[in-house]
């Protein structure tokens, strides 16, 4: 995968929820060739047929645990909608520039056949399933289960979990099949975090603060770490070896990383490796600021780790040849809640000597924190979106709504470490043709780092 062709296209979920337009959400193609004419262009725009769905993270038919079955083909990219619970079929394969939708499961076959809501996560599996992560009930309340759907037919097949105990709250997930397991992380209850968040939510136990981990043969909830009150672990990523028995999980609202592993017992424990310090500030919702880790993504050598900090506004890059002990080798800022100049005024700040400048690139002030990640196949380019979900843009970069959200390119120093702006780089998604939009998550056709499992 590591020397695999450079990407030509990519996917973006765009999501109107919240913005004042009333439009479908649509998934964008863009055009990232540097030698085409539409270099940095939406070239094909795909809406869906409802409003106010809230398209959010997507996955594939086939992967790299489909490796060597001649029968499978990358060709559906699965698109659950978090708010709607609808999961959309995109066929990409007759035409990769120009999407189609293949089929709609509709939202009560997700709730009669699985008493599941809010789908999250999709991964493919070896068996040629698609397996989907729920953040609740249908009812609104929290519910980690998991909904599993036939490869070929895209029907609803049920449940992937067995007996009676299930998690409280649900959101990402990652499986390790040589080590019998599959781990899942917790957002928050999803009728409590729809359209906002309140921070006496997580006083209340709304949040997550849980790694849940499942045996993999028998589908069964057999162990849970708590990563203690306020954490709220979003995404989890094993290392892409397949014989690694370790990962880590970015923790949103208190800015950790956790290290989880494998102990000599057989069970699964976790461990600090990171933790960034808030920011004592004036101007904002509380006097601290966190970072909020919102997604995290492991090279495919495993050799570097990076998260974004959507509200400080930072992208980081650690070495972890060392897995216990991660060390910051790059780091830059696009945007985010304490540039000069802004409503906020840092007071105390463990980190900087200064409040960061803002970002401008091709003549465009960077709206919002940098928010999903994708990194390329050979490590050297990633990608960063500035969109976390309609519901808290809104809370927390007003702006970020009625401008549009931005992609951005990151150019990696893969030998040393270190991470630069491309200042060539830009869509901006506010300038699109049905009105400003907030593009999430990032999707390359032939699989990245965040959608192949190897087994």
């Amino acid at each position: 995968a590591l020397q695999g062709p450079r990407e030509e296209i990519v996917y973006l979920p765009c999501i109107y929820r919240n913005t004042g337009i009333d439009k479908p959400d649509y998934l964008a193609t863009v055009d990232v060739d540097p030698k085409s004419p539409h270099y940095c262009q939406v070239i094909h725009r795909l809406p869906m047929p409802n409003l106010k769905d809230e398209l959010h993270h997507s996955g594939w038919n086939a992967c790299s645990s489909c490796f060597g079955d001649a029968t499978k083909k990358r060709n559906r990219l699965i698109l659950p909608s978090l708010i709607s619970s609808r999961i959309y079929v995109v066929d990409v394969g007759t035409d990769s520039r120009a999407p189609r939708i293949h089929k709609v499961v509709e939202p009560v076959e997700v709730f009669w056949k699985g008493n599941v809501a809010n789908p999250h996560t999709s991964h493919c599996l070896g068996s040629g399933e698609i397996l989907i992560s729920c953040l609740g009930d249908p009812a609104g309340n929290g519910k980690g289960g998991f909904l599993l759907l036939d490869g070929e037919t895209f029907e609803v097949k049920g449940n992937w979990e067995n007996g009676g105990k299930v998690p409280s709250l649900g959101y990402d997930f990652w499986y390790q099949p040589r080590h019998n397991v599959l781990m899942s992380t917790e957002w928050g209850v999803p009728k409590v975090l729809a359209n906002g968040f309140n921070p006496a939510d997580v006083e209340k136990g709304h949040y997550g603060r849980r790694i849940n981990v499942w045996d993999w043969s028998t589908h069964t909830y057999i162990q849970s770490i708590d990563l203690g009150q306020g954490s709220i672990p979003l995404e989890i990523r094993f290392l892409h070896n397949p014989d690694a028995a370790e990962g880590f999980v970015g923790c949103a609202l208190n800015s950790t990383v956790h290290r989880f592993y494998k102990t000599e017992k057989g069970d699964w424990a976790a461990e600090k490796v990171i933790e960034v310090p808030s920011k004592k500030v004036q101007g904002w919702l509380l006097p601290d600021m966190p970072g909020l880790i919102t997604d995290i993504l492991i090279s495919l050598d495993d050799r570097f780790l990076y998260f974004s900090n959507w509200l400080h506004g930072d992208i980081r890059q650690y070495d972890i040849s060392n897995t216990r002990k991660p060390k910051l080798v790059g780091q830059v800022f696009l945007g985010g809640s304490i540039v000069k100049g802004g409503p906020v005024t840092v007071v105390e700040d463990k980190e900087l000597q200064s409040q960061p400048e803002p970002v401008v690139v091709k003549g465009k002030r960077v709206p919002g924190g940098p928010q999903m990640i994708q990194l390329s196949l050979d490590g050297k380019r990633l990608y960063v979106t500035s969109s976390l979900y309609s519901g808290w843009d809104k809370q927390f970069y007003p702006d970020l709504v009625k401008e549009g959200s931005v992609m951005l390119q990151i150019d990696v120093d893969t030998e040393k470490g270190g991470l630069t702006v491309n200042k060539n780089f830009l869509v901006d998604f506010g300038k699109e043709p049905g009105g400003p939009v907030l593009a999430h998550e990032i999707r390359y056709p032939g699989g990245d780092s965040t959608s192949d499992i190897w087994m």
